[in-house]
C-alpha cells in the first residue's frame, strides 16, 4: 500500500505564500501544505471553469484554518477539522494554517498547471 510521509517528502514549492510537499499515491496525491501569511490566492485560478477550483479535495487541518468560498456559500475549517472542498470553490488561508490534502492526480494536475503559470506571470513562480 502506497504512503508518503511529512518529513521524507520532498519541497516542491516554496515561495512566501505557501510551502507545498506532495507524494502521489496510486490515483491521488496527497499534499503536505503551510501557510505562513495569510492569503487569498483567488487570482490564481484564473482561466479554470468561473475561475475557480474545479479539483475535489479531502483534508485534515492540523493548524490554524482555511475557508471554501463557493458561488453561494462558505465553509471555514479549523485544527482538527476533517474537510471535503467539493468542485467550484476558492480557498481563504489564515496565517499559520498546515493541512494534509488528497486530490484526484489527474485533476489536480490540470489545476496546478494553470495556478503554476498565473504564478509565474505573478512573478512568484513555484
Amino acid at each position: 500500500m502506497p504512503s508518503a510521509n511529512l518529513a521524507t517528502t520532498p519541497v516542491a514549492i516554496d515561495i512566501p505564500e505557501l510551502i507545498g510537499k506532495y507524494a502521489e499515491l496510486d490515483d491521488y496525491t496527497v499534499a503536505f501544505e503551510s501557510y505562513p501569511l495569510d492569503g487569498d490566492p483567488a487570482e490564481y485560478f484564473a482561466g479554470l471553469p468561473d475561475d475557480r477550483c474545479q479539483c475535489p479535495h479531502w483534508g485534515f487541518v492540523t493548524a490554524g484554518a482555511i475557508t471554501f468560498r463557493w458561488a453561494d456559500h462558505s465553509e471555514t475549517y479549523r485544527t482538527g477539522d476533517a474537510y471535503y472542498a467539493g468542485p467550484g470553490h476558492l480557498p481563504l488561508i489564515t496565517a499559520g494554517t498546515s493541512l494534509v490534502e488528497f486530490s484526484p492526480t489527474t485533476e489536480l494536475q490540470k489545476t496546478m498547471a494553470v495556478i503554476g503559470a498565473n504564478l509565474e506571470r505573478a512573478g512568484a513562480g513555484a
